[in-house]
């Protein structure tokens, strides 16, 4: 085998050597033509383009048959199998879990190579799974070939190395799964630092040694060790100062969250202050939020089939028929049993939710189990604080559904309406709704404005409404509903 150091990098052309010019290629100096504004895509589109660009592709082996083919190593899936315990519901409810389970191992880059759960009254307090389960699961690991075992629910740290112990390959959670998704997908340096914060809270509990790294002492000199100054001086273990640099590091991300989230609140503060009514887009993850906000808005955000694509919130200014401005955010989609480490890091930006004055609940109407989606949400919704703002349920979908689906959760949810984000069904019936169910302005009011002040006739537009409107040799005769502030200043045009 020939090595790329045998050959000498440093030779000089000959200049002896003959060459025709007729071979060479001719140089095409022409300006290329510059690219129509309408056909660049949108930032929704790029980031897509980027995210598959990066996705792993099976059936690609990291074996090397020459090492010097090393530039060309490629990633390969991990190979996964399933394992859930199912203690309460339906046999139809557990299946559906391990259905979601496997698209979330999916999302996060693995194939799926088995799926197994069992039946008991309570998960085994040592494994999860019983003696006797896991004996069998050893075997399907050994037959299958697989590198990981992912477990549906949160384990103990004791449940996980147990399992690792007896089964010889890694082992993950429900958690971990999820934390695992968004950390790939988070963009926004906002939405990175949430998801490293729940990440450190998942494995500040799960810190483990092996062997003689769990007893290594750190004394008073022990630079050697990377201890030295600040290692809290003698008796400090290891796992004992991986835990100290933790608490040390979410410490720092707690206050850089909080610098941002003042900088929302700045925000949020200002839109109140003109009082511009806010709509929050909500639901279960892949449930068509994105596809949603921009069929109603034109935001051109990112829309991918697959869990969790969009964990960064986006925020556009709409308008309603009548010329009033409020502005419509989509927001991270909820799963069932979304890690509690996942709602305290994101409690900044799952506000927005909570203070909206209008949430569109949106239901994959084509899933399995939509009612179960919509119980879900409407749980996390409990726990930050949304449970008492006004809800328009959304079904999705409705191009893929069945309609005897849709005539049952029409009937459980009478406040709701059926949309196609992707054919644009519905769409006209629901921008209705929304404009129907905008706080309207408290304040009537009569006033004559001059000519002049047309910028007060733009703000009662876009901020109040105008029940009449007539044009005199005087100025302008308006009457309707403003909010306090601009009732205020046209108090002095009263009549």
């Amino acid at each position: 085998m020939t090595n790329a150091h045998d050959f000498n990098l440093d030779t000089e052309l000959d200049e002896t050597d003959d060459w025709d010019e007729s071979e060479l290629e001719p140089v095409d100096d022409t300006w290329p033509d510059q690219p129509d504004p309408e056909d660049e895509p949108t930032a929704g589109a790029m980031q897509l383009a980027e995210r598959h660009a990066l996705r792993r592709v099976a059936s690609l082996s990291t074996e090397l048959e020459d090492i010097s083919e090393v530039e060309y190593r490629q990633l390969r899936l991990e190979r996964v199998v399933l394992v859930g315990v199912w203690t309460d519901g339906t046999v139809e409810d557990a299946e559906n879990s391990m259905a979601e389970l496997a698209l979330l191992a999916e999302t996060a880059g693995s194939e799926v190579l088995e799926a197994v759960y069992q039946r008991r009254q309570n998960p085994d307090p040592a494994t999860s799974v019983g003696r006797g389960k896991v004996e069998g699961l050893a075997e399907i690991v050994q037959a299958t070939g697989a590198d990981t075992v992912i477990c549906d629910g949160e384990l103990a740290p004791s449940q996980l190395r147990n399992l690792e112990d007896r089964l010889k390959v890694k082992v993950v959670d429900r958690t971990a799964l999820i934390l695992d998704i968004f950390a790939q997908h988070a963009k926004s340096r906002e939405g990175q630092a949430q998801t490293e914060l729940a990440q450190l809270n998942y494995m500040k509990q799960r810190l483990r040694g092996w062997g003689g790294q769990l007893s290594r002492q750190a004394g008073g000199r022990v630079g050697a060790d990377g201890g030295g100054i600040g290692g809290r001086g003698p008796g400090e273990t290891k796992i004992e100062t991986d835990r100290r640099r933790i608490n040390t590091k979410i410490a720092k991300l707690r206050r850089e969250l909080k610098e941002m989230k003042g900088t929302r609140d700045t925000k949020r503060q200002e839109r109140k202050r003109h009082s511009i009514p806010s709509v929050s887009i909500a639901g279960y993850t892949n449930a068509g939020k994105s596809s949603l906000l921009n069929r109603l808005t034109n935001a051109g955000v990112l829309v991918e089939d697959s869990l969790f694509a969009t964990l960064d919130p986006t925020t556009r200014r709409t308008t309603t028929t009548d010329g009033r401005v409020y502005t419509m955010s989509d927001t991270v989609g909820f799963v069932r049993h979304l890690p509690h480490q996942l709602v305290e890091a994101f409690r900044s930006t799952l506000e927005e939710v909570a203070d909206s004055d209008l949430i569109l609940h949106v239901v994959d109407g084509s899933h399995p189990d939509p009612e179960g989606q919509l119980s879900a949400v409407r749980e996390v919704f409990a726990e930050i604080g949304a449970s008492e703002v006004r809800e328009l349920v959304v079904i999705n979908k409705a191009d893929a559904a069945d309609p005897m689906v849709l005539a049952r959760l029409r009937q459980r949810e009478p406040h709701s309406v059926v949309v196609s984000a992707k054919t644009g069904e519905g769409i006209v019936e629901a921008l209705a709704l929304i404009e129907g169910e905008l706080p309207r302005p408290g304040i009537e009011f009569r006033a004559l404005l001059p000519y002049e002040r047309g910028d007060l006739i733009n703000r009662i537009h876009q901020q109040g409404e105008i029940a009449s409107m007539e044009h005199t040799g005087e100025g302008t005769l308006v009457q309707g509903r403003a909010n306090e502030d601009l009732a205020g200043e046209l108090a002095a045009y009263a009549v």
